[in-house]
């Protein structure tokens, strides 16, 4: 580990230690094999994902392009930890530098950000669309979807600058010790050697941030069931429950995993429960998003075959 010396004959980290993973001779290679298939399907499917919105005219909609935008940020998301778990599984350096232990937080944060601002802008396109049909065409314009993304990165991807560049200025002396799967907030403030008690403000507006987006969507909903409930037909209820179920599935768990882990305050599980839910929406959320979108979804399903089916034909395999 890599350490300078004050002048205060102080010890001040330059490193971290991502101390949950196993050596590679005591588990590291059975962590490590899974991890990195479920690593290769989530790149895989996303690309399959976006290729399939861009391929295909059925699918050039603004549920479809939320959907795709959805699949891209999922694979950035994914990359600023899983890589690194990769690494630490087989390698007997489990370190992260300062500088790339804050990197990893401001994008890990901010693409989450983007995403629940994302999933927000879905629920406002099925809300349009099911609660004014009519009007539809009219509101959903590919200018707004584009404002809609637009505000959504621009919203992520600042509202985490300011925390990020305060932890950059606070001193970390004594253990190097991260006891989680990445670098999160609580576990790297919780090494520094100076009061931190300003995470109580930052816990709130971490608190407003998840709420808010929460309320949003969930309020959507209500409104969509409300209407889709009051329709004639029952094939006209079926259909419009289908076009929002992988929708709903995806906010349920993104929020559930989430509100988990950063709505806890004080509250402290043991080192196990913390690396079990951070695993959830780090690896097994974004694992499951391609599925529930591509299994859910007969249009989204019958693009990718065509998309599969287009390459095989140019591969000269015969169907």
């Amino acid at each position: 580990m890599t350490r300078l010396v004050t002048a205060e004959n102080q010890t001040t980290v330059t490193e971290f230690l991502f101390s949950v993973f196993p050596p590679l001779h005591q588990g590291g290679l059975l962590f490590f094999i899974p991890l990195l298939l479920v690593y290769a399907f989530i790149i895989t499917g996303n690309l399959m994902i976006i290729t399939a919105v861009q391929l295909d005219a059925t699918l050039h909609t603004p549920m479809y392009f939320f959907i795709s935008v959805l699949s891209f940020l999922e694979i950035w998301y994914t990359t600023t930890t899983i890589p690194k778990m990769l690494s630490s599984l087989v390698s007997e350096q489990k370190t992260i530098s300062l500088a790339g232990c804050l990197l990893q937080m401001y994008f890990f944060h901010s693409l989450g950000i983007t995403e629940g601002c994302v999933l927000t802008a879905m629920a406002i396109d099925r809300y349009v669309a099911i609660c004014s049909p009519l009007r539809y065409p009219t509101i959903m314009t590919p200018k707004l979807c584009v404002q809609l993304t637009a505000g959504s990165c621009l919203c992520g991807f600042l509202l985490v600058l300011p925390e990020i560049a305060w932890i950059a200025t606070l001193p970390f002396c004594g253990s190097n010790q991260i006891q989680q799967i990445f670098c999160d907030f609580a576990p790297v403030l919780s090494l520094a050697c100076t009061d931190t008690s300003r995470v109580v403000i930052v816990d709130a507006i971490h608190a407003v941030e998840i709420l808010a987006s929460f309320l949003a969507i969930a309020l959507s909903y209500v409104r969509i069931i409300v209407v889709i409930l009051g329709m004639p037909s029952a094939e006209g209820r079926h259909k419009a429950f289908s076009t929002c179920a992988a929708h709903l599935a995806v906010f349920l768990l993104f929020f559930g995993s989430v509100s988990v882990m950063y709505l806890r305050f004080s509250a402290s599980y043991s080192v196990f429960w913390d690396t079990a839910i951070a695993a959830t929406f780090v690896i097994l959320a974004p694992f499951l998003n391609p599925i529930i979108y591509s299994l859910r979804n007969k249009n989204m399903k019958d693009a990718v075959g065509r998309l599969l089916g287009r390459g095989r034909r140019a591969g000269g395999v015969p169907r």
